[in-house]
């Protein structure tokens, strides 16, 4: 029943169908020319279009590589030498051991404490290079390189607080 009613529309409005199929594929083809036509005019744009899209993707991507920081987080875990400060005696045997002066035990206890050179000078009454010339000492005598390792050596063999 559905299959006769179909069939008798198509053979009704045959012609009808016929024409709007043909003109709707015309249409297709005049809308694919049009752009083809638009495309082939304005190729140049497209490519510099194109090529500035690369460029700035290029570019972002390179600015985020040279401004993202190379951050390495090291944990390093240390003995921590603790002692009673009222009960602190100097370690007299690795003083005389290392032959580590009065003075420059003084100089490393300022330096233990935090105090710049210049500091440590006005506070002992000596001048700045008498104050370097006994650091030096100091790091040669405890065979090391800075101030913190030396504090560091220092207190690891009783010499200062």
């Amino acid at each position: 029943m559905v299959s006769k009613t179909i069939t008798a529309f198509y053979h009704k409005h045959r012609q009808e169908l016929l024409y709007g199929v043909s003109l709707a594929l015309l249409l297709f083809v005049l809308r694919w020319l049009e752009l083809r036509f638009l495309v082939m005019n304005h190729i140049i744009e497209i490519y510099v279009g194109a090529i500035a899209l690369l460029f700035t993707g290029l570019g972002i991507w390179l600015a985020h590589k040279l401004t993202t920081p190379k951050v390495e987080t090291r944990i390093v875990e240390r003995a921590v030498y603790v002692t009673a400060v009222n009960e602190f005696t100097v370690n007299e045997s690795e003083r005389t051991r290392l032959g580590i002066s009065h003075r420059e035990l003084e100089v490393l206890q300022l330096v233990a404490e935090g105090l710049s050179n210049q500091e440590i000078g006005d506070r002992l009454f000596v001048s700045l290079n008498t104050v370097k010339t006994h650091s030096s000492r100091i790091f040669e005598k405890l065979e090391v390189r800075n101030r913190t390792q030396a504090v560091e050596r220092a207190r690891r063999l009783g010499l200062i607080v």
